[in-house]
């Protein structure tokens, strides 16, 4: 695949095919913008990668739950506390609007041009994208608006069940992959792949196997059949692979980590003593990129807590800190961890658990420059012969360890693998009800706004919680709540 990056600096977004210096326009009151489907697409594309990298408490909590991050200033969200800032209104916002409706409108405008091989191409990527993000949705909080979602004749969508919508995205998936034509041109504002058809058949393909795996406990045959087709159709197994978007590293274009870490002049977040102490245990080197050290040490803080004096405990590690930071949206260490479990539960997918397990650490180790990856493997702790506890524990616990800059993926791989075996902290609100959240509660807004409906979903759910399962999350309970 020729991989290639690009940088924003499309970011005169607004300004771009809009005709609005004549008489005319100015005249007319209800004269819009005509915004042109490069801007909307690439807008879609940015909005998408920021929502899933940022740190910030008001838009992803995603490391607070995988508890790779402890709080200092405040400990709301470490205590899963996410109404105060409105944080699954603010995702769910993201994610629809900014994301699915820029696509939406993208499509509608594409749609109305004269046939050909590059329209088709740019459909077809449209549509991978779309499932892309109702997958995030669906894995975030479970029953969601998706038949009627972006109708916009439909003001109060009804909710779908979540098991039925992953059979209909690997469905879209599909046709959108037979669509799809390298021979042709297609997007030229493509800021994930700079309009490489092959590429974006790739990122459909591992789509596919992460919608497949995720299916694995409850729909066995689709996951199965899901996963090999994609992996026969070709996946991310090198970082050379990765999907990556590349920031400029200039205001207002900041990497999402940067932003938070260090444009803001805040001191919020610091390594985990979770996270921190468990590879401290195993004497992992990748700990020395994930966070600096205090005093030649590593200290997390106590996660929940208030952790007093920012400068007693790690704080996040330079490489996040740098402007220009890339961010993906899939790479070799995740695609690997789902093979090793493909292999693991049966599948056929060319190799073994084990090798893919070995390749997914090696991945980890190579995109973060840390060398000493033969003897960490070989460490028995380690090893995938010896290691603890079944396949399940083996992957689940090496992922969190590998997926840290990750961190919505390492959620999820928690969720169907149930390892780590994470704790919620003592002083966690009520509304947790003791547990990691296994989803985030429905925005106030779909409460509020669209009841009936939202009603219907609560009641079809169980109870609107954070400790209700997403329907493939069935390890620990076979009820959906």
């Amino acid at each position: 695949m020729k991989k290639i990056f690009f940088s924003i600096t499309f970011l005169s977004l607004f300004a771009v095919g809009c005709d609005n210096n004549t008489d005319e326009f100015n005249n007319n009151k209800d004269a819009s913008y005509d915004v042109t489907p490069e801007v909307l697409f690439s807008n879609a594309e940015k909005e998408l990668v920021d929502q899933m990298t940022t740190p910030s408490v008001n838009l992803n909590p995603f490391r607070l739950l995988s508890q790779y991050w402890s709080q200092t200033t405040y400990n709301t969200e470490s205590r899963f506390n996410f109404t105060t800032r409105a944080v699954p209104d603010n995702h769910w916002n993201n994610l629809y609007r900014q994301v699915l409706g820029n696509l939406e409108s993208a499509k509608g405008l594409i749609a109305a041009q004269p046939a050909s091989a590059e329209q088709k191409n740019k459909l077809a990527i449209i549509e991978i994208l779309q499932v892309y993000t109702f997958q995030i949705l669906v894995d975030t909080y479970g029953d969601i608006p998706y038949s009627q979602a972006l109708n916009v004749k439909i003001l109060l969508p009804a909710y779908d069940d979540d098991a039925t919508i992953y059979p209909k995205l690997i469905t879209r998936l599909d046709a959108a992959i037979a669509e799809l034509d390298d021979s042709a041109t297609s997007w030229t504002s493509d800021l994930l792949l700079g309009g490489d058809v092959a590429g974006w058949e790739m990122f459909a393909n591992n789509l596919k196997v992460k919608l497949g795996l995720n299916l694995a406990d409850v729909n066995p045959g689709l996951a199965k059949s899901t996963v090999e087709a994609g992996f026969a159709g070709g996946v991310t197994l090198t970082n050379a692979d990765n999907i990556t978007l590349v920031y400029p590293g200039s205001a207002p274009n900041y990497s999402p980590l940067f932003a938070e870490l260090v444009a803001s002049n805040r001191n919020d977040f610091v390594g985990s003593n979770t996270f921190v102490n468990a590879l401290k245990a195993v004497g992992d080197p990748r700990i020395d990129v994930y966070f600096n050290s205090v005093n030649g040490t590593h200290i997390g803080g106590v996660f929940g807590a208030l952790n007093g004096n920012f400068a007693d405990f790690s704080q996040i590690g330079n490489r996040f800190r740098v402007a220009g930071l890339p961010a993906e949206l899939f790479d070799a260490t995740e695609l690997n961890f789902y093979l090793s479990e493909a292999a693991a539960r049966g599948y056929s997918v060319g190799n073994t658990a084990e090798y893919y397990y070995e390749q997914a650490i090696r991945a980890s180790f190579e995109y973060y420059g840390v060398e000493g990856v033969d003897t960490y493997l070989a460490k028995p702790e380690v090893a995938y012969a010896t290691a603890a506890g079944d396949y399940k524990q083996k992957i689940g616990t090496q992922a969190w360890y590998g997926l840290y800059n990750r961190a919505f993926e390492a959620w999820t791989s928690y969720r169907r693998l149930d390892y780590p075996a994470l704790a919620a902290p003592a002083n966690a609100v009520a509304a947790a009800d003791a547990q990691v959240p296994k989803r985030l509660t429905y925005p106030v807004s779909e409460r509020t706004t669209n009841t009936t409906q939202y009603q219907a979903a609560v009641a079809a759910i169980g109870v609107d919680r954070l400790r209700t399962h997403v329907f493939w999350d069935v390890v620990d309970t076979p009820a959906k709540n």
